[in-house]
């Protein structure tokens, strides 16, 4: 492992998460544990994504491979945002070159009361590969993922990916009853997925919000916001820095702070020390190198790295990363690279 530290709570990783000193930035990727790896392609053929996220053992080693491959300096959990949602029990399924699909999409109040809960031990098998890799990981990190309310209401309600989130806003201005009592359940939901996996030995956990830049600050304030901020109020007595991160946000990230984060992730659409002025000194930041420039010559992307390290010391702590996650034909030896420059460059 890459930590010399034998308490993943000592990791360079959770230091940073909480502003204390570290003895280098810290980096992971977004979608580490996917498709740009050969060996994970092996172990998923034919293999259904859902099916795949229900199974401990394929979940921990799919989740290994990327910290042995690039020496990364945290795990994140192998899963889908919709895993918690399938789990329930609601009848959503993951579309190759699709992505999730709804079969009933919510459309009325009696849609969403009749959504089921999500009790924990509905997601033992989750638990069940947190312990796995908690065995495997030693000092290394590990953090916990579940998708954001806002996110999955706009599955529930457009059936499926959206490019304009016409249905939901449409909900949200038009049945404002009904938004808030589907993401009011879809919080309870997120948040019992993530304390499922902090209690099973999680580091550290991501609230994933892929859409919210679709959102005005004021719309997000309003409908949006109170909810991401109970989700991630599930596990606040736990030990574990909360990163939220999504998509278009840089009008966003203060309030996403403010919704109850240790950690605001930043995407490649603003510079990092713009992004730490706005966020303030009260909480780290995670980001931010395009996964595009991972495609460029290593000179340009080694001048990029360098300025996002040089950037995030100016925020109370940073974790290096993407600013969304890898790419399915990333070659997976510019990873590694981008690993050995980070720790090459910022050394304290």
């Amino acid at each position: 492992m890459t930590s010399p530290v034998t308490d993943p709570r000592d990791s360079d990783l959770v230091r940073a998460a909480r502003g204390l000193p570290v003895s280098r930035t810290p980096v992971w990727f977004m979608r580490q544990a996917g498709r740009s790896l050969p060996e994970y392609r092996q172990v998923r053929a034919d293999v259904p994504m859902l099916q795949a996220c229900r199974t401990p053992e394929l979940v921990c080693e799919i989740t290994m491979q990327p910290v042995r491959r690039h020496g990364v300096d945290a795990a994140i959990f192998f899963s889908d945002i919709v895993v918690p949602l399938a789990a329930a029990g609601i009848d959503v399924d993951i579309v190759p070159g699709v992505g999730p699909v709804v079969a009933s999409p919510v459309r009325t109040l009696a849609d969403v009361e009749a959504l089921p809960e999500l009790s924990a031990d509905q997601v033992q098998d989750i638990a069940e590969a947190v312990h796995l890799l908690r065995g495997e990981l030693g000092g290394t990190p590990l953090i916990g993922f579940a998708g954001a309310p806002f996110t999955l209401a706009s599955y529930l309600v457009e059936g499926g990916p959206s490019r304009n989130h016409e249905r939901t806003k449409a909900m949200m201005y038009g049945a404002p009853e009904t938004w808030n009592a589907l993401c009011a359940k879809l919080a309870r939901i997120s948040g019992t997925f993530l304390r499922v996996q902090a209690e099973a030995g999680a580091s550290a956990v991501q609230l994933f919000d892929s859409w919210v830049g679709a959102l005005s600050l004021r719309d997000y304030l309003r409908f949006v916001q109170p909810h991401s901020r109970d989700a991630l109020a599930a596990v606040a007595d736990l030990d574990v820095p909360r990163i939220h991160f999504g998509v278009g946000t840089g009008e966003l990230l203060a309030a996403m702070g403010e919704a109850g984060a240790d950690v605001v992730g930043v995407d490649f659409r603003i510079p990092l020390d713009e992004a730490a002025k706005r966020i303030g000194p009260t909480y780290s930041v995670q980001g931010n190198l395009d996964p595009a420039l991972l495609f460029a010559p290593w000179e340009p992307l080694s001048d990029a790295i360098d300025e996002i390290v040089a950037a995030g010391r100016s925020a109370r702590g940073h974790i290096f990363n993407l600013g969304h996650g890898v790419l399915p034909s990333t070659d997976p030896g510019v990873l590694t690279r981008v690993v050995e420059r980070v720790r090459e460059i910022s050394v304290r």
